[in-house]
C-alpha cells in the first residue's frame, strides 16, 4: 500500500471529521461561554484542533499497524470536555422553552396549594366539603360577572347565586356596579359570600382575598404566555417567573405571620431557571427528567464527538484485512515456494 497516496477513504474521513468537529467547536464555544466568557472561543478552537490532529494520528497509526490505545485514550479525554459543553449548549437551546413553561406551571400549582392550605386553616361555619363547593361556585360567579361577553349579574350568574344560597341557607344580596366597573362588582360579590361562610378576622379576610386574586391573576398570565410563540416565551418567561415568585413568597410569609407557625408553616421557593445555561443545571435537569428527548440529545452529543474515532478504527481495520487478503491470495510473493508432489 502506498502510504503517500491519498485514497477516497482518506478524503471521506477528512471531510467527515472536519464537519463533525466544526459543529462540535461551535457548540463547545457556546457551552463554555458561561464559565470562561470570551476566552471560550479560544478554548473551543484549541480543543477542536486537537481532536482533528488526533483523528489524523489515529488514521495513520491504524494504516501502519501501530497500537492506537494511547491515542484513543487521549482523544476520549479531550473529547469529554467537548461532550460536556456540547450537551450543555444543545440541551439548553432546545429545552429552554419547556424548562420555562414547566417552571411557570409549577409556580401556578404552588399558588393553588397555598390557597388550599390557607383556606384549610381558616375558620368556617360549614363543613369542609360544603365550604369547598361554595368556594368553587363563588369563583365561577366572579368570573361570570367579569365576562366581557356577558358582564354583570345575568342568567348564568343568577343561577350560580341560587346554588350558593342553597348551600349556605342564606340570602345573597344582588349588588350593583359602580359605573361600569364590573371587576369591582365581582370582588364585592365575592367578599359578601366570604363573609357569609366564615368567621374571619379582617386580616384573615384580607389574606384570603389577596391569595384568591393572585391565583386568578397568575392562572390567566400563564395561560396567555402559553399561547405565544417560542421566541416570545423565551424572552418573557424569566421575568414572569421572578415576578410570580416574589408575590408567592410575599403572600406565603404573610400567611405565616397571620395564621402563626402552629397553623401554617411556609417555606419560600426560589427560581430554578436562573441556572439555565449552566453546565450543572443541564445535566441535573436531564437526569431528573430523563426521557426520549434527553436520550436523543445525549446520543447526538456522543455521536458528534466520538463517532469519527469509531469510523476510523473500523474502516482502517477493514482496509488492513483487505490488503492482507490481497497479498495472501492475489498478489505476488517473494521467497521460496513449495510445490507439493502429486
Amino acid at each position: 500500500m502506498n502510504k503517500s497516496k491519498i485514497t477516497v477513504t482518506d478524503l471521506f474521513l477528512a471531510i467527515l471529521a472536519f464537519l463533525l468537529v466544526s459543529v462540535s467547536f461551535y457548540q463547545t464555544w457556546l457551552g463554555l461561554e458561561q464559565i470562561f466568557g470570551p476566552a471560550s472561543f479560544v478554548i473551543a478552537l484549541v480543543l477542536s484542533l486537537l481532536l482533528l490532529f488526533l483523528a489524523w494520528m489515529l488514521r495513520a497509526a491504524k494504516n501502519e499497524g501501530r497500537s492506537t490505545s494511547s491515542l484513543v485514550g487521549i482523544y476520549i479525554f479531550i473529547a469529554s470536555f467537548c461532550f460536556i459543553a456540547n450537551f450543555n449548549a444543545l440541551y439548553t437551546r432546545f429545552m429552554r422553552t419547556d424548562i420555562y413553561t414547566n417552571e411557570l406551571r409549577e409556580i401556578n400549582e404552588s399558588f393553588n396549594k397555598l390557597e388550599a392550605d390557607v383556606q384549610s386553616n381558616l375558620s368556617y361555619k360549614y363543613n369542609k366539603q360544603t365550604t369547598q363547593n361554595i368556594e368553587i361556585k363563588k369563583k365561577q360567579l366572579i368570573e361570570q360577572i367579569k365576562d366581557p361577553g356577558n358582564k354583570g349579574i345575568g342568567t348564568r350568574a343568577q343561577s350560580l347565586i341560587t346554588d350558593i344560597e342553597k348551600l349556605t341557607g342564606q340570602k345573597v344580596d344582588l349588588l350593583t356596579p359602580v359605573g361600569n366597573d364590573y371587576v369591582d362588582l365581582a370582588e364585592r360579590m365575592g367578599s359578601q359570600i366570604d363573609n357569609m361562610i366564615s368567621d374571619l378576622s379582617p386580616e384573615e379576610r384580607g389574606l384570603k382575598s389577596e391569595i384568591n386574586n393572585a391565583v386568578l391573576k397568575w392562572n390567566k398570565k400563564v395561560q396567555d404566555l402559553l399561547l405565544l410563540s417560542k421566541k416570545d416565551k423565551d424572552n418573557l418567561s424569566q421575568g414572569l417567573i421572578d415576578e410570580s415568585l416574589t408575590e408567592y413568597n410575599k403572600l406565603g410569609n404573610k400567611a405565616n405571620t397571620i395564621l402563626g407557625n402552629s397553623k401554617y408553616k411556609f417555606d419560600p421557593i426560589q427560581s430554578k431557571t436562573q441556572e439555565v445555561g449552566k453546565i450543572g443545571f443541564a445535566f441535573d435537569h436531564a437526569i431528573k427528567n430523563f426521557g426520549m428527548y434527553q436520550f436523543v440529545v445525549l446520543m447526538g452529543c456522543i455521536l458528534l464527538d466520538f463517532v469519527i474515532v469509531i469510523i476510523i478504527l473500523l474502516v482502517s481495520n477493514n482496509e488492513q484485512a483487505g490488503g492482507q487478503t490481497a497479498v495472501r491470495y492475489g498478489g505476488k510473493r517473494n521467497g521460496k515456494t513449495w510445490i507439493p508432489n502429486n
